[in-house]
């Protein structure tokens, strides 16, 4: 169950009116993990929009949408509106946390939280750890940082440099990313020559 406090009910019921869309669901969903818990997204849906496998719930007037995957770690959930001086936004508080392979994987997941991510977010950006794995940390670009040309430089100079200082278990940071699909303009992969 996904408890919905007055403060976040009431902004909701408010932009689902407001927007005349009072039949919309809210949908919430798991969309990656940090060392401090999980990550949320919350987004409105419009009726005929919802997916099949979708877990449809009503929680005091508002229909609330919960995908499988999310489902399974998503109980118990706490969704508020926080006011503060950016003017506010909706909070979700999980007591459920991400299941890791090994400690070696949570440590390098909170350095990344801490140290690498706020630089990335600064241009848009962000990683993703994968897994760990016989030593090598697996990790995938995104936002700003998925085709852009520096991507590679921020991986060997930036990311895997304060890893391996930090963990040294840690042997190598491989990119997994696919920066040709990237929508940064300042990545343009090199024509083949014919």
């Amino acid at each position: 169950m996904i408890i919905i406090e007055d403060s976040a009910r009431e902004k909701i019921l408010a932009m689902l009116n407001a927007e005349g869309k009072a039949q919309s669901a809210l949908r919430i969903r798991i969309t990656g993990r940090g060392a401090s818990g999980y990550q949320h997204k919350l987004s409105l849906v419009e009726p005929g929009y919802e997916k099949a496998e979708d877990i449809l719930s009503e929680y005091d007037g508002i229909r609330v949408l919960v995908d499988p995957k999310t489902a399974a770690n998503i109980e118990g959930a706490r969704i508020e509106f926080v006011d503060d001086l950016y003017g506010g936004g909706f909070k979700v508080t999980n007591p459920n946390q991400p299941q890791w392979s090994n400690e070696l994987e949570r440590q390098v997941q909170e350095l990344i939280d801490t140290q690498i991510a706020p630089s990335l977010a600064a241009h848009g950006g962000y990683l993703e750890l994968l897994e760990v794995k016989e030593g090598k940390a697996f990790v995938h670009f995104g936002g700003g940082c998925q085709g852009c040309g520096m991507a590679d430089v921020t991986l060997k100079q930036g990311v895997e440099k304060l890893i391996k200082d930090t963990l040294p278990e840690i042997t190598a940071v491989l990119d997994t990313t696919d920066h040709a699909q990237g929508e940064n303009p300042y990545y343009r992969p090199t024509p083949a020559k014919v």
